[in-house]
């Protein structure tokens, strides 16, 4: 996968759907009625007692407990990462589905099964999910470091971040055909992770709030150490079409954290912080989406100067990447900064957008110098029947004829 950076950010305009799932981008500039609404008791014990906003609107959560089954996760003195996220998984889930009742909770896993990082998100995309919360332990080569940090999807910043997400996303080595089956995604590689700078991630505020209160609840109501909200490459998080995080608890390799991850007071005080972010979360969304709903009476432009562009059926070509999105945009020029040949690709839940179609690779690569002024991070692919083909394979492929 060739290298690319960060794309700017689009403001894709979107009407409003059910819980400010699909609010334009910059929903969260608008001015906002805020309830603070005071917690005073902790543990949960007396969980029932804690008001949560009133609503109509239902709500569906995923849990992910990661890794599971012939996948341990990180290993420490006494203790496997797959049992600690499924604890902390169903004690969560358990808080949310007794104290929020208009809410369902899905899990990923109840027990000590196998689930792939493709299927992880599919679980949330089918059943159209409102947030997805993907629970870990942590682990380091240093046995002193200790302290929860939640990540949201994005390119790492720096070296630490990305040595999480390929810990977290080396599961898929364990996988048959895992190349072809991740899109020629190789976990063990720096380069790979470039190719998540392309996503237009409309989710990414929403996420960062969710984030930041379960961040907050680890170091104000749990009393561990915050090492705050990071944004890494990790494919569970990719391929899921609402706003997402992976949390990260303690590190497994402290043996005082592991200690502490593996009891039942620790699993209930964790559980109960990320319910207790999700409940925030839940109530100012509901707020936010009343004032945005009331602000959004204006119809929907209609489509303009879009310009409807096939690929030749049967026929491998090759074509120029400029953006991937969670959710469709219109292939318009005005959308693409001018380009007016903008082919859709729909692969597993995400919508990549190319230029371009070129017999031979060359061309295409002639023809991203000349775009790299206006998508300086675009990069070659190969595509076939509107499907991506690994790119070494389809070069390969064109020598031999």
């Amino acid at each position: 996968m060739s290298p690319v950076k960060l794309l700017k950010k689009h403001e894709l305009n979107m009407t409003l759907l059910k819980n400010g799932k699909l609010h334009t981008i910059n929903i969260y500039t608008a001015v906002l009625l805020f309830v603070f609404i005071p917690d005073f008791l902790f543990p949960l014990y007396v969980l029932s007692s804690v008001p949560y906003q009133k609503t109509e609107k239902k709500w569906v959560i995923v849990i992910d407990p990661g890794h599971g089954g012939k996948d341990p996760g990180a290993v420490g003195s006494f203790s496997y990462e797959k049992n600690i996220n499924l604890a902390i998984a169903l004690k969560t889930g358990e808080y949310i589905k007794q104290n929020l009742k208009n809410v369902t909770v899905i899990y990923t896993r109840k027990d000590d099964s196998t689930v792939d990082l493709l299927g992880r998100p599919e679980i949330a995309n089918k059943n159209k999910a409102d947030l997805f919360i993907s629970i870990h332990a942590n682990w380091a080569k240093s046995k002193n470091i200790v302290g929860a940090e939640t990540y949201i999807m994005g390119l790492a910043k720096d070296q630490e971040n990305l040595e999480v997400a390929m810990k977290e996303n080396e599961v898929i080595l364990r996988e048959e055909n895992f190349s072809t089956k991740y899109e020629g995604f190789d976990p063990r590689s720096p380069e790979s992770y470039i190719m998540f700078t392309l996503m237009q991630n409309v989710f990414q505020e929403q996420s960062t709030v969710l984030a930041s209160k379960i961040q907050t609840q680890f170091r104000e109501r749990v009393e561990r150490k915050d090492r705050g909200v990071r944004q890494a490459g990790f494919w569970v998080l990719f391929n899921t079409t609402m706003p997402g995080v992976l949390v990260e608890t303690g590190y497994i390799t402290n043996l005082t954290e592991e200690r502490y991850l593996n009891s039942e007071q620790g699993q209930d005080y964790l559980a109960s912080a990320i319910f207790r972010a999700s409940r925030d979360y839940i109530n100012e969304i509901n707020i936010r989406s009343e004032i945005s709903a009331m602000q959004n009476d204006e119809p929907v432009e209609k489509n303009e100067n879009k310009t409807v562009v096939s690929l030749p059926q049967g026929q491998l070509v090759f074509m120029v990447q400029v953006a991937t999105a969670a959710s469709k945009i219109e292939t318009k020029a005005d959308n693409f900064k001018g380009i007016n040949d903008i082919i859709e690709i729909n692969t597993r839940d995400r919508f990549r957008y190319a230029t371009g179609s070129f017999v031979d690779y060359s061309e295409a690569v002639r023809y991203r110098k000349k775009i790299e002024t206006i998508y300086p991070d675009a990069f070659v692919i190969a595509v076939k029947d509107n499907k991506i083909v690994p790119l070494q394979d389809a070069i390969e492929q064109k020598k031999k004829k």
